[in-house]
């Protein structure tokens, strides 16, 4: 299933009380992370007090949802050392945080004993699973929808035990 952004952000902004998202790849190649991206590598940083730089309209929609009251929560499990695109991730997370994304990091080796679906998901309200399918070199390739119920029950055990166990992004150093 193809999806747009604009899709995707009606989906986020139907959510009533809550949008978890897991992350469990080292590297994703999205196209239009590639020019922040390559700035990143040549030691362009992110400004924390200059706000208009790096605010972007993913950065509207989170404060839109979360400002009606939807608790928004994104989980990465990583390994350990950080895979250069997790290095990067972590230096704008701030910028989430800022728009009221709750943020956690857990390393690979503390998720071992845990049970993970196969791929990265967003799950809305506890009931609406949006599963996101990369290739091996992190390229989306297309996007899995479902409201089965025990889907959504295992992704929410599984996002709630990662949580659990993950460290807060203020707390976690690349």
């Amino acid at each position: 299933m193809a999806q747009s952004l604009g899709d995707f952000t009606d989906l986020i902004r139907s959510a009533e009380r809550s949008a978890v998202h897991l992350e469990m790849r080292d590297v994703y190649a999205v196209p239009n992370e590639d020019e922040r991206f390559a700035a990143w590598r040549r030691g362009h940083r992110l400004d924390p007090d200059d706000r208009a730089s790096w605010w972007r309209p993913w950065l509207d929609v989170v404060q839109e949802v979360t400002a009606k009251g939807v608790r928004l929560r994104r989980a990465r499990i990583v390994s350990e050392p950080p895979s250069e695109y997790i290095r990067y991730e972590h230096s704008f997370t701030f910028t989430n945080i800022a728009a009221g994304e709750e943020i956690r990091w857990l390393p690979r080796r503390l998720a071992s004993g845990l049970a993970l679906p196969g791929n990265d998901f967003w799950l809305f309200d506890g009931r609406l699973v949006q599963f996101n399918v990369f290739d091996g070199e992190g390229r989306w390739v297309h996007t899995d929808r479902t409201d089965d119920r025990s889907t959504a029950a295992l992704c929410s055990d599984a996002f709630e035990a990662v949580w659990a166990r993950a460290v807060p992004h203020t707390e976690y150093t690349v």
